[in-house]
């Protein structure tokens, strides 16, 4: 396992023609990383940003606070989606091969305190931001919803919910709605943070607590795992390398060391993000 990069505070790893994005909650940015582990400022919004996904078209669509804005990596942004109506304290995102995006919202404020949850836990939602930018909820009642990723043929939306030890799954129709919930796989004492898809149809999730990524089949067959030195928060696949993003885990004010991991994978990636 190679040290990649070094961060503030890593979140969010996107691979997209040919460079590795990551959002460094630490510095309030977006950096893209190079070759030889130098990064560069792609992005800096305020409020800063949380999570980040590219669309088919290669623009990039970036969670920051209650809304979504739209850009290129080192351009400007400009405002594309109001969230506010639909959801509290919003997390990770994906854009499906439609041009779709699903933005999941915590619903509880687990970063505002000393001690975290800085609130009681509560259930989150996801919402659904069509290219006209209209938003509506399409899954409520998660437990701490946090990675999302979508199959290659856009028809399984997979979700990890941190609270829930698993990864959940929806049938996936043609304008963007949901059905058919379900267990995809159940993790034990897994606690799924960032997750990928890969080309044989296995996920991988990042663990913070049990400090390792983990790739599973469906059904909750664990395939592989590397073990972290730090907790896991995120991880990507470029091609068929797997890209950890892994935090010094401190609690809500403490979090720092952050790390880009690069290990060899047994298959590349497929699907969104």
């Amino acid at each position: 396992m190679e040290a990649l990069a070094e961060l503030v505070m890593g979140e969010s790893p996107r691979w997209h023609d040919g460079t590795l994005y990551v959002s460094d909650w630490g510095t309030g940015t977006i950096v893209a990383v190079a070759p030889d582990g130098g990064t560069s400022v792609a992005a800096a919004p305020d409020p800063p940003p949380m999570c980040f996904a590219f669309r088919p078209d290669g623009r990039w669509l970036v969670v920051s606070g209650d809304r979504l804005l739209i850009g290129t990596p080192f351009g400007p942004l400009e405002p594309y989606a109001d969230l506010s109506g639909a959801g509290a304290h919003w997390n990770d995102i994906v854009v499906d091969g439609r041009g779709n995006a699903y933005v999941d919202a915590i619903g509880f404020d687990f970063g505002g305190g000393q001690e975290y949850p800085a609130g009681p836990p509560a259930p989150g939602v996801l919402a659904l931001v069509r290219p006209d930018g209209s938003v509506s909820t399409v899954a409520d009642d998660l437990a701490f919803p946090n990675g999302v990723a979508m199959t290659p043929d856009n028809r399984t939306l997979i979700l990890a919910e941190s609270y829930g030890n698993r990864l959940t799954a929806w049938d996936v129709a043609a304008d963007g709605t949901l059905s058919g919930r379900r267990v995809w796989a159940a993790l034990g004492d897994g606690v799924p943070d960032g997750i990928c898809v890969d080309a044989t149809g296995a996920v991988w999730y990042a663990d913070v607590p049990n400090r390792r990524c983990v790739r599973v089949a469906e059904g909750g067959a664990v395939l592989d795992t590397v073990e972290l030195d730090r907790g896991g928060f995120a991880c990507m696949l470029g091609g068929q390398i797997l890209y950890v993003v892994a935090n010094e885990w401190g609690g809500v004010d403490a979090t720092a060391g952050g790390r880009v991991y690069a290990v060899p994978a047994p298959a590349a990636g497929a699907g969104w993000p």
